[in-house]
């Protein structure tokens, strides 16, 4: 994502930290520890309007075994937000593996994929742009069909101008693999089928109505009859 500014802030899964890149092409470190214990693998990451920035911490980023040396959590898999100071707050851990967010329009809601069991997105109201409150369920992303075996999920998530949820969706097939689009009540309003799991996405171009699609293998585009809330 990008802040305010322009710049480009990323989460990293190796060194498992959030990093800045600065407009001189430097890497600013923004977080990398938590009470003194490295983070898990930080996985998606937006920025609030008061310039703080929000990331999640899931555990399977770091704990693949590619090099023979299998990851080691220390910490519970959570949500964070990092203020202007640089000071580091938990806000919730009530996810099983928090993945994707994003912010409503209006930055009053923030939407939070949870890729572990139960497999939802889940909706909190943000309070003075610091705080989480009032989390419940909005949408279930397993597949419906029976010989899904209650397999499917969703990774990455965006909000159009309308607060509709974009959700990328799949491990499952034919029918669910792609994305999922939900009003804010969490009626599925609309589906873009994928021949394969998507895994993130973003609204972007000059009028940022422009969807762009991260696959298992491949990138998808198309442009679309509305605008996201917010670039990247």
């Amino acid at each position: 994502t990008f802040d305010l500014n322009g710049r480009q802030i990323s989460c990293e899964h190796a060194t498992r930290r959030v990093v800045r890149y600065e407009l001189n092409g430097s890497v600013s470190v923004l977080a990398d520890k938590f009470d003194g214990k490295p983070f898990n693998a930080p996985n998606d990451v937006v920025v609030h309007p008061d310039g703080g920035v929000w990331f999640t911490d899931p555990g399977y980023g770091s704990m693949g075994d590619y090099e023979g040396n299998k990851g080691e959590l220390l910490l519970k898999e959570a949500v964070y937000r990092i203020d202007t100071t640089g000071k580091i707050e938990k806000v919730t851990d009530d996810l099983e593996k928090p993945n994707g967010l994003c912010f409503s329009p209006d930055y009053k809601k923030l939407y939070i994929v949870d890729t572990g069991a139960p497999k939802n997105i889940r909706v909190y109201d943000v309070g003075d742009g610091a705080s989480l409150s009032g989390g419940k369920e909005l949408a279930v992303m397993k597949g419906a069909l029976a010989d899904s075996k209650g397999k499917g999920g969703s990774d990455g998530v965006r909000c159009d101008v309308d607060g509709n949820i974009w959700a990328s969706a799949g491990w499952v097939g034919d029918g669910f693999d792609g994305v999922h689009v939900f009003n804010p009540e969490g009626l599925r309003i609309g589906f873009i089928k994928l021949p394969e799991t998507g895994s993130n996405l973003c609204f972007g171009g000059p009028k940022r109505n422009r969807l762009f699609i991260t696959a298992s293998q491949s990138l998808y585009t198309l442009y679309v009859n509305t605008t996201g809330a917010h670039f990247c």
